[in-house]
């Protein structure tokens, strides 16, 4: 019998029902990738297996031998390493211990880890109780290189580890990070769960090409004309936070109309810096900082600087918990506003759902914003990013947990915005091929151990 097995599954709640009824099987032996577009029903199916999702007239068949104990809960440990993870999620609360290295082993002294030792670490809680199943949610997102090979290595000896037999399901928005220790694939697309089919058969489907030229509408506050207007200009700055260095002794000067490619390794600081810029950090008062010709400081408010700058990241998009229709999370771009606390105008609305339409979702206008999937929730804050057609505009890691397709098409929509007369680019991202082809600058921050 296999370990886990459904059939014809169809959920209680009509909210939780996939398209058509569930068939899957997870046997001995296997390791299963499930990959597919945002929104196609990956996260659903997961529910689903673990029996989050209690199902109408059968139940999900399961078989944990050589394991004692018959329950789900105990047999099937499930990490989901999104970035909107709620500040309640276990990790996020690990993560963020580690960036201020407080996260203490069992003798009670400090460590310090990478991103790819902070996953392992938790893995080794999530296999404490030897569970039978291991499920994954993106298990290499906002890991740097060296990181995503580290914790791919891990779970390839977890997977052939006889002595323990441990099966691995990995929910992946990209396909070419399939490890090879995974030997099927399932596909779930339209809410349709796909058969289980071998690895070294399986086809990604083809890219829909991007429209070659997009018309954008008008920015709503542009920078004056100043020939070598410095947008950005750092002179010697260091950031500490109690005995850890994040920046030290950082030079940058960033002149209008370029196009930067920031990157580092994890905990380099990448982050801290796009902090200063965007205004949210109060160590920017104490350091030699101009933002747009101005020095900080001299009186000019946080929202003068935020209202030439559109921005997204992986922390705003934990931010954001209002269940509000998606159109609304666009127009608080208009506010620089996390939630929305004005009405909008006919005019503004019509401009957000111009840039709905730009990044192809204006079919979520009236949807719910927690309704949506991540990689849905992450392509509306994109457009929140660019709603006010922005000088400026910060993008940090903005194609996570996206699809080929959506990657492709978001990718595309950058590089031609940031080619646009003015406009300012600062990009971070861990891999390379996420770049636009417009990128003109780059810098590269090392971290301060």
């Amino acid at each position: 019998m296999p370990i886990i097995n459904i059939k014809d599954g169809v959920c209680r709640k009509a909210e939780w029902r996939m398209a058509e009824p569930v068939n899957f099987s997870l046997c001995r032996g296997e390791h299963i990738a499930i990959v597919g577009p945002n929104g196609g029903g990956k996260t659903m199916l997961v529910d689903i297996i673990r029996n989050a999702h209690p199902l109408l007239m059968r139940d999900v068949e399961y078989d944990f031998s050589p394991s004692t104990s018959t329950l789900a809960s105990d047999n099937i440990r499930y990490i989901a390493f999104r970035d909107s993870y709620g500040d309640s999620d276990s990790n996020y609360y690990l993560q963020q211990r580690w960036n201020q290295g407080e996260i203490q082993d069992d003798s009670n002294k400090t460590m310090r880890f990478s991103s790819g030792e902070l996953r392992r670490y938790q893995l080794k809680h999530a296999l404490t109780n030897n569970p039978r199943v291991l499920i994954i949610d993106n298990p290499f997102v906002g890991l740097d290189v060296n990181a995503r090979e580290q914790l791919r290595s891990t779970l390839a000896a977890l997977a052939n580890d006889e002595a323990k037999p441990l099966s691995i399901i990995l929910v992946l928005s990209r396909e070419d990070e399939i490890p090879d220790f995974i030997t099927h694939i399932v596909e779930v697309r339209d809410l349709k769960v796909g058969k289980k089919i071998r690895r070294e058969v399986f086809k990604p489907s083809l890219l829909i090409p991007s429209r070659k030229d997009t018309l954008f509408p008008s920015p709503i506050c542009s920078l004056p004309t100043v020939k070598g207007l410095s947008v950005v200009r750092f002179n010697n700055i260091s950031i500490r936070y109690g005995e850890r260095t994040i920046l030290k002794d950082l030079s940058l000067d960033i002149k209008k109309g370029e196009r930067w490619a920031l990157s580092g390794e994890n905990g380099a600081g990448k982050s801290t810096l796009l902090s200063l810029i965007c205004a949210d950090n109060p160590q920017a008062y104490a350091c030699d900082i101009e933002l747009f010709g101005q020095k900080r400081g001299t009186g000019e408010s946080i929202w003068q600087i935020k209202r030439h700058i559109g921005y997204v990241s992986p922390e705003m998009h934990r931010a954001y918990h209002y269940n509000v229709p998606a159109i609304r999370i666009v127009a608080s771009g208009l506010k620089d506003s996390i939630g929305l606390y004005v009405t909008p105008t006919e005019e503004e609305y019509a401009r957000c759902r111009e840039w709905m339409r730009i990044f192809g979702i204006e079919k979520f206008a009236d949807r719910q914003f927690l309704s949506l999937s991540s990689g849905e929730q992450r392509i509306v804050l994109l457009a929140r990013a660019f709603v006010k057609s922005p000088d400026l505009l910060i993008l940090d890691e903005p194609l996570h947990g996206l699809d080929r397709q959506n990657r492709q098409d978001v990718r595309s929509i950058i590089n031609q915005y940031a080619q646009l007369p003015g406009v300012t680019l600062i990009m971070v991202t861990h891999y390379e091929e996420e770049l636009p082809e417009c990128i003109t600058h780059r810098i590269h921050l090392k971290r301060n151990d």
